[in-house]
């Protein structure tokens, strides 16, 4: 199993490449996908959430009000950090849990982690940063997702910085031009991928942490 990170600020279209890679082979673990799985009702984590913020994020069907959440967490650290405790361990646990499932195969697994430089990524066999510029993400979120610009800017500032990606990164991934362009930057990286040396069969997993930029 050879595992690749992914990674990429608030905006910049890391999902979409993470969906060309699996069509070019990959298999996917998304670490954001992981926490609405785990905060679903009924589960450990959502019943410890609203043990904590209380029946107000709950949605009138009984799921999780994320934009509550986010009001409540986002804005106030010491809250956000109850909310990191809450959701982190759960999500690490369970990324390791389904690596652990996919170790002595010859899969290219990608794991997709937005704050992964901020968490750390020790034992993977690269990092792809997807980048755009800022403005242009928080335009996208704007546009295509419903933020504010307010809001999209105080979520940006919670991230790493775009130097710090940049500095983690093996391989970049520029998602400021055309669809075609993006095609074109995704087969380049999926290139230098093919070349990377794949780990002994049966080396043991290690732990990557996961923190919670979204609710």
């Amino acid at each position: 199993m050879l595992e690749i990170g992914l990674t990429g600020g608030i905006g910049s279209g890391k999902s979409t490449v993470a969906a060309l890679l699996v069509k070019r082979g990959a298999v996917l673990l998304d670490a954001d996908a992981i926490v609405r799985e785990l905060q679903e009702p009924g589960t450990p984590v959502f019943v410890a959430m609203v043990e904590r913020w209380g029946d107000e994020i709950v949605a009138a069907d009984g799921g999780l009000n994320r934009q509550a959440v986010a009001d409540r967490a986002f804005g106030d650290a010491d809250e956000l950090e109850a909310l990191n405790a809450i959701v982190h361990p759960a999500v690490a646990d369970e990324m390791t849990r389904r690596r652990k499932a996919l170790a002595g195969t010859d899969a290219t697994v990608i794991l997709d982690i937005p704050l992964l430089v901020e968490s750390g990524h020790e034992g993977l066999g690269g990092v792809i940063v997807v980048d755009v510029d800022p403005d242009v993400a928080v335009g996208r979120l704007v546009t295509h997702r419903g933020f504010t610009e307010d809001d999209a800017r105080g979520r940006m500032a919670r991230q790493a910085s775009r130097e710090d990606r940049l500095a983690r990164a093996d391989v970049v991934i520029d998602n400021s031009g055309t669809v075609a362009d993006l095609f074109a930057e995704v087969g380049l990286a999926w290139a230098w991928i093919e070349g990377l040396e794949r780990p002994v069969p049966g080396e043991a997993v290690t732990r990557i942490g996961s923190r919670t930029e979204r609710s």
